[in-house]
């Protein structure tokens, strides 16, 4: 906390943007509270689904660092949810579980703050853009578009269990970064997830330490699902509290199971095994949402 302390009395940038983000995360809360969750009588049935969906979800994110959202948006979307209502729901639950991940990188010292800082608004405007695009345009019309995108992101979890990576020097001053965390905000809010396979999956490759990459990327990330997930309330009225609640619990739940699965699967093995899963998934949402 000393360490905090004394970045935020010597850099304002994160001094204004902590505090900035703080009250957008109580407004957002609060507003859902009183106004976006129609009904306080819970559908018993429809939690314990969404349940079991955001224990997944978050398994294979806590296993791999990455998939939470295009996990739980191909399970969304698999079952008829819109794809406006499917990601807000998802970036509405991974505030909180981006939340405690983000803290805990933190507090490991998983974080690169400069790294950080260059991701963060790109990241952060990106994310907004793609989440009013997706509020404003027909879910029938843009539903086939954002399976092609999942089945894509299968595909390129798929690649990266094959790849091997060579180590390379990373180099944090290149200007293809900021178009990076813009790429991952937009497609992240546009398919409910992506953000981990996009940019975390490419600062690996560019040659950034493991514990940096992951830590760094998932660290921002809290920032981009609240910039999601607000964007998202202005536009989104079919946030209920069965499903939201369900996927809160389900990933704070799965959280201590995500390092025993670590243990128990080969990671290489895990990542084949979600690629195959969300290819499936993305192929039966176009089927259907095209005959």
């Amino acid at each position: 906390m000393q360490k905090l302390i004394v970045r935020l009395r010597n850099e304002p940038f994160w001094t204004m943007f902590f505090a900035f983000a703080g009250m957008i995360f109580f407004l957002m809360v609060t507003q859902t509270l009183t106004q976006s969750i129609k009904s306080w009588e819970l559908d018993t049935e429809m939690f314990l689904w969404f349940l079991l969906v955001g224990f997944v979800a978050q398994s294979i994110d806590g296993a791999l660092g990455m998939a939470y959202g295009v996990s739980c948006n191909s399970i969304l979307l698999g079952i008829g949810i819109p794809p406006a209502a499917a990601s807000a729901w998802v970036h509405f639950a991974q505030v909180f579980t981006s939340l405690a991940s983000g803290i805990s990188h933190w507090k490991m010292g998983n974080v690169d703050w400069k790294l950080a800082k260059k991701l963060l608004i790109p990241g952060v405007l990106g994310s907004m853009l793609g989440a009013f695009l997706l509020s404003n345009v027909d879910g029938d019309l843009v539903k086939p578009v954002i399976a092609v995108y999942l089945l894509v992101m299968g595909f390129v979890i798929l690649r990266k269990a094959r790849r091997s990576h060579h180590a390379t020097k990373f180099n944090r001053e290149s200007r293809s970064l900021p178009v990076l965390a813009t790429t991952g905000g937009f497609a992240d809010a546009i398919g409910g997830g992506g953000w981990g396979p996009i940019v975390n999956s490419t600062l690996l490759s560019k040659g950034k330490i493991a514990r940096y990459a992951i830590g760094t990327g998932n660290f921002v990330e809290f920032f981009v699902s609240l910039a999601s997930a607000s964007t998202f309330l202005f536009f989104v009225k079919e946030l209920s509290l069965a499903p939201v609640l369900g996927l809160i619990l389900g990933g704070v739940i799965a959280a201590p199971f995500a390092a025993y699965i670590c243990k128990l699967v080969k990671p290489k093995h895990l990542m084949i095994a979600v690629g195959v899963l969300i290819i499936l998934l993305s192929l039966r949402t176009f089927y259907i949402s095209m005959f």
